[in-house]
């Protein structure tokens, strides 16, 4: 990482990130963030969002960006979470997660007492995934690797889903321009294929009144427009008319009235489409619901698992209290949260819940990243005994890179904060702190 005084350079259209903190530490994020030298604006259809401005290093190479404070995501790439609106403390599943753009916003938006879970077929994809729902803090989304159409959930349980399926992706054209000849033909009519058949498993697992958002990140119709009429016609689901975001332009094409089709061009972003569904209760027939049946099952994984008290993890770099809602679990030498709504997985799906740290010789060693739940995280101020307080950012860079600092501080570890903004738990050898941030 490089010092604060870089020179600056605007930065490239369309480049955008989320905020990924409690709304009380937009602030002190944003001003992290310019004092690196960035500077950015408002999104108009999310107060989460921004636009950057002026890019000064890569913004993937910076402090805020390290600490999963921002999340760099295509502008066009937040709307399918915002067209979904789950509610707050909601569970949702993201069937095609990786690398978890949409499923860490999912996480966003129904808050510390929700649930996410997020599904990714390829392994190797599945460690992006939970690498980036890490980095960013959200214990409660939770991960499984299945073929999104054989999913092993149980029907008409979920009242949240969103499928961003394998497509195309002629809307990214800009960026990658092998998509045109990679994906044509034969090759598309496989993916067409795919779509119908997770869009069939989704509708299966929507419980009567729940909503379904299908999003695309191309620009051919037939993965689009003609989806939504197979959804309809052959699957039973009724589209819900999505009202425009501001800060687009939008195409109409015929078959999509009340879907979003995003003019990537006009709009400085990728070229993307939305659409929204229900289920109705009358086509319940079909899919009759054995919730009770599900909740029973899931009590069989967690006897995987062994309970773990709360108060076990208190220490100088971990607040119980500020745990999400939930159960403390420990499978092997891991510890992990199991929040209450995870009872919806059946016994069939194995899964994982988010990380909060492992047991050692010397017992609970908290995850670094887990700035979360630094004692004082819930306030301004950060406890002085165990905390060490940089209030420059190149003192944290030269930290990254390797260099150990005096603190005087007793102890194995503590807490590091920039200001009043806690970044995450450091290791400490007779008082010099080493940073260690997996």
């Amino acid at each position: 990482m490089k010092s604060e005084n870089s020179p600056s350079s605007t930065a490239p259209a369309g480049r955008s990130f989320r905020l990924v903190c409690p709304a009380c530490r937009i602030p002190q994020v944003e001003e992290l963030l310019r004092v690196q030298g960035y500077e950015f604006e408002p999104e108009p259809f999310s107060p989460w969002c921004r636009r950057l401005l002026v890019e000064p290093r890569p913004l993937g190479a910076s402090l805020a960006a390290f600490f999963g404070y921002i999340y760099i995501q295509d502008r066009s790439s937040m709307l399918p979470p915002l067209a979904l609106a789950p509610a707050e403390g909601a569970a949702v599943l993201d069937m095609c997660a990786s690398p978890g753009s949409k499923t860490g916003f999912l996480a966003q938006l129904v808050g510390p007492g929700g649930f996410v879970l997020g599904n990714e077929p390829s392994r190797a994809r599945l460690a992006t995934l939970r690498a980036n729902l890490h980095a960013c803090n959200w214990p409660h989304a939770a991960t499984c690797s299945y073929e999104g159409q054989a999913l092993p959930l149980t029907p008409g349980s979920w009242d949240w889903i969103l499928l961003d399926p394998p497509c195309s992706g002629w809307g990214t054209v800009e960026k990658n321009p092998q998509v045109l000849t990679l994906w044509q033909g034969d090759k598309v009519k496989t993916l067409v294929g795919l779509q119908q058949m997770l869009l069939a498993h989704a509708a299966r697992l929507l419980r009567p009144g729940g909503r379904l958002v299908y999003s695309t990140c191309t620009t051919n119709d037939e993965e689009n427009e003609a989806q939504v009429r197979y959804a309809e016609e052959v699957l039973g689901l009724r589209r819900l008319p999505l009202s425009p975001f501001d800060g687009f332009v939008w195409e109409n094409r015929p078959g999509g009235e009340g879907t979003l089709r995003v003019d990537g061009e006009k709009s400085g972003a990728q070229g993307f489409y939305v659409a929204l569904f229900t289920r109705d209760a009358s086509r319940s027939d079909a899919y009759d619901e054995t919730a009770e049946d599900g909740a029973r099952a899931a009590a069989d994984w967690r006897a995987s698992g062994r309970p773990f008290a709360r108060e076990r993890l208190r220490g100088p770099c971990f607040d119980p209290d500020l745990l999400p809602p939930g159960d403390v679990m420990l499978f092997g030498d891991q510890l992990r949260l199991v929040p209450p709504q995870a009872d919806v997985i059946p016994a069939a799906c194995r899964w994982q819940g988010g990380l909060l740290g492992r047991i050692g010789k010397r017992g609970f060693v908290p995850a670094p990243r887990l700035r979360l739940y630094l004692p004082g995280a819930a306030g301004d101020v950060p406890p002085g005994d165990a905390a060490l307080v940089l209030e420059n950012t190149d003192d944290i860079t030269a930290l990254l890179n390797g260099q150990s600092r005096r603190t005087g501080l007793a102890g194995t570890e503590a807490a590091l904060w920039w200001r009043n903004l806690p970044l995450g738990r450091v290791a400490l050898k007779q008082g010099r702190v080493l940073a260690a941030f997996g």
